[in-house]
């Protein structure tokens, strides 16, 4: 770095020809990264076009049967111009933000409790821990009987779907959070209000909202699941009657777009993660 005065007659730096290029560089790094993944999602789709066209065998998988993405295009402009599409997409992001949202409170408030107070850690985690690895399509029936409402029982399913990752997460950050930081602050005089919400939850938003994106991802795959058995409208639902109607290439359809919206809105609640937390940075940096 050198230096020149300014009008006050003080020195103020002057970036060099190295420093403008590193920051020319990190300013290109994102568009770089950019390119690549649309260059990843396009050469995935090429080799399945591939895939199909060559009736590529390998005795356990065959693409003989499996529609092309070219076959898919047209199915995806009659859909686009379908009536029932909103509907569809109304009904499966209702499902999945009304169980997502109460996963969020539900898991949060759990989470912090459960690290605050060692009984109720005693007496939750043992029965959370046993219901953790129940496949969300095993609720299904259980939902239906518990729910009179076929709607709440799918939004049940996207719920319990989406709260374990939540839990997890806001455990496991809470904990990670450098007790200096808590000893530091409780001999200021912090009370617990403020302990809990300028240290404690500052320090466990990453690992939060880490768990909020997974969340939400795991809640578009329980609602799909939902939808194929208890469902009249939805993706989901989509997806599994052009099955049983041998639309083979809806599918294909469908699929894509649970990819597209269980995607864009990980990507959303990372966005926010990011933009809530400008003092986290992960270390180094990728190009």
């Amino acid at each position: 770095m050198s230096a020149m005065l300014d009008l006050t007659g003080r020195q103020r730096p002057v970036a060099t020809d190295s420093a403008q290029k590193d920051s020319a560089t990190v300013r290109g790094a994102p568009t770089r990264r950019y390119t690549r993944r649309v260059a990843a999602i396009l050469l995935f789709v090429a080799l399945w076009q591939a895939a199909v066209h060559i009736h590529l065998s390998l005795g356990f998988v065959t693409f003989a049967n499996v529609p092309s993405p070219a076959d898919a295009i047209p199915a995806l402009w009659t859909l686009l111009h379908s009536p029932k599409l909103p509907m569809h997409l109304a009904a499966s992001i209702t499902r999945v933000l009304a169980g997502f949202c109460a996963a969020a409170v539900v898991g949060l408030g759990l989470g912090l409790a459960i690290v605050r107070y060692a009984l109720l850690e005693d007496l939750l985690m043992p029965p959370l821990e046993m219901l953790r690895p129940i496949p969300a399509v095993a609720w299904i029936p259980l939902a239906i009987l518990m729910f009179p409402s076929s709607e709440i029982s799918m939004m049940f399913v996207t719920f319990i779907g989406a709260l374990f990752p939540i839990l997890l997460n806001t455990i496991h950050g809470v904990e990670a959070v450098d007790q200096r930081l808590i000893a530091t602050a409780r001999g200021l005089g912090t009370n617990s209000l403020s302990l809990y919400t300028e240290v404690i939850l500052p320090g466990a938003a990453p690992s939060i909202f880490t768990g909020l994106s997974i969340g939400m991802g795991t809640a578009w795959f329980c609602l799909v699941t939902a939808e194929m058995i208890a469902g009249q409208y939805g993706i989901g639902y989509y997806t599994w009657e052009s099955y049983t109607l041998q639309n083979y290439a809806d599918i294909v359809v469908g699929m894509a777009l649970i990819g597209v919206l269980g995607m864009g809105s990980s990507m959303l609640i990372k966005r926010m993660g990011a933009a809530l937390t400008p003092w986290y940075r992960r270390n180094g940096a990728r190009r």
